[in-house]
């Protein structure tokens, strides 16, 4: 696990935002290429790129805040900060790095002062992909509508860029240590080093004996939906788009095929996602974007064939 994944000057730069921009950049590549393909502006998805880069990050970051179980803990850091409890011990709440308050009744430590901003520190980790789709969804709405730009050739776009970017996305999530699993003892489990999300989550479970043990093994599901992101974008490029029947058919393709595989994964996943009735908060989301690839199609599909030109896919 590699939180840092490099220090330039000093600055340390997180291994989650470095691959997480690579991502958008290799996903707005892809996205200007196939515009200069069929003969569309690469300027206005590089734009987009952009737009789409910022409105996702906001999107996570929000919806983190609200459905994933954190919500009460960042109005408590904000009005009464003795009732977050941090999962360190005395020396680590003491220490330079938390300066923190130990409660030696409780056992447990809590912040220092009141922070009103925290739920807006992204770069501090704490972000749900989800909401970076509706928040980059729209963004690209709008810009796309200014610029008259042809929305749902875009969309088709999106539909093999997104999950690329994503699969890069999800490596991140990896070496930062978060979105982890259940635990098991298959081959390719994969155990994380004490402070990890995956160990502290186990101790408050009961698993582990001590917060500074490494985590049992659990699923790599990072893994899994980056490897699923890549067959999602190879799908949707190489067998969806050359045969699309019309404009959006691709997109549509995406959302089904993503919000499928999201839903089997999330069975896996044992870190803090908030939910209802059950299901996660990602389970229910892509419960709702099946009934909108289906809307997509239902509306889109009885549409003229595009020019078999703008199908192609980019080389």
């Amino acid at each position: 696990m590699h939180p840092d994944l490099f220090k330039l000057f000093g600055i340390a730069f997180p291994s989650y935002f470095v691959l997480l921009l690579t991502g958008f950049l290799f996903a707005t590549a892809a996205g200007a290429l196939w515009a200069r393909r069929i003969g569309l502006s690469a300027d206005v998805i590089v734009d987009l790129g952009l737009a789409m880069l910022l409105a996702g990050v906001a999107g996570a970051r929000i919806l983190h805040v609200i459905a994933d179980g954190y919500f009460w803990d960042y109005v408590h850091l904000c009005t009464d900060p003795a009732r977050v409890d941090w999962p360190l011990d005395k020396g680590e709440c003491l220490s330079s790095a938390y300066d923190g308050v130990w409660d030696a009744a409780k056992n447990v430590c809590h912040p220092k002062g009141a922070d009103c901003f925290a739920w807006a520190k992204f770069w501090a980790g704490g972000l749900t992909y989800y909401g970076g789709l509706l928040g980059a969804g729209v963004a690209a709405w709008f810009l796309l509508k200014r610029d008259k730009f042809p929305f749902w050739k875009a969309a088709d776009m999106a539909g093999f860029a997104v999950p690329l970017g994503l699969a890069f996305g999800r490596m991140g999530c990896l070496m930062a240590g978060c979105c982890f699993g259940a635990t098991c003892d298959l081959p390719w489990a994969m155990s994380f080093p004490w402070k990890s999300p995956a160990s502290e989550e186990q101790f408050k479970a009961h698993l582990l004996p001590s917060a500074k043990l490494w985590s049992l093994p659990v699923h790599p599901t990072q893994i899994y939906e980056s490897a699923a992101s890549l067959a999602i974008a190879a799908a949707c490029l190489l067998w969806v788009h050359p045969r699309k029947r019309y404009d959006g058919q691709v997109f549509a393709a995406f959302l089904a095929l993503y919000a499928v595989a999201r839903f089997l994964i999330e069975f896996l996943r044992r870190d803090d996602r908030g939910g209802l009735l059950g299901l996660s908060t990602s389970q229910l989301i892509g419960i709702g974007l099946l009934a909108l690839a289906w809307a997509i199609h239902a509306r889109l599909g009885s549409r003229k064939a595009p020019a078999p030109a703008l199908a192609s896919p980019p080389a």
